[in-house]
């Protein structure tokens, strides 16, 4: 398989796994509101590993957001913050070298849990925005952040951790 059908393929099944696990806590109630712990948000652990997860996680969310009923601007600017996220956790995985062969024994082993830290802080910044200007949804922007942040860190922080430490031993797969 050529390189350029492989990144397209990678980040085609990534934005597919981010629109059917949304699907998944959509039907349970989880993808939307005040607090919102979408499952799809562990997936933004995945730029340590690639670069191809950025553009799927942007893709991903786009669609997901437009199949569940989002307004468009939600769609935007919250994909937009998938994106900010996906970036953030691409540079930390290149800052600290996360995919070089000898990461498991670096000093700098133990940042690798930073990568968590976008997608949490782009969506706990912008999310809240979305719900009081566009949703119009009664309640303080600071109380809001407090919310969407608890379920970034639920989904992005917990949920992604241990999806990447799952992964973790098979980095090469990614390379």
């Amino acid at each position: 398989m050529n390189s350029k059908t492989l990144h397209l393929t990678r980040g085609a099944l990534i934005a597919a796994l981010y629109v059917i696990l949304t699907y998944v806590a959509n039907a349970f109630g989880l993808a939307s509101g005040d607090i919102q712990v979408r499952i799809s948000e562990a997936l933004t652990i995945l730029p340590l590993f690639t670069f191809d997860a950025v553009p799927g996680l942007f893709i991903g969310c786009i669609l997901s957001n437009m199949l569940t009923g989002c307004m468009p601007l939600d769609t935007v600017f919250g994909s937009l913050a998938t994106l900010l996220g996906a970036l953030g956790t691409y540079a930390i995985g290149r800052k600290i070298g996360f995919m070089n062969p000898g990461f498991k024994d670096s000093k700098l082993n133990k940042l690798k849990f930073l990568g968590c830290l976008p997608p949490i802080l782009a969506n706990t910044i912008i999310v809240p925005f979305i719900l009081a200007y566009v949703y119009m949804v009664e309640g303080a922007i600071p109380v809001f952040m407090l919310t969407v942040g608890a379920g970034e860190v639920i989904s992005c922080g917990i949920l992604g951790i241990i999806f990447m430490l799952s992964l973790e031993k098979y980095k090469t797969i990614f390379k």
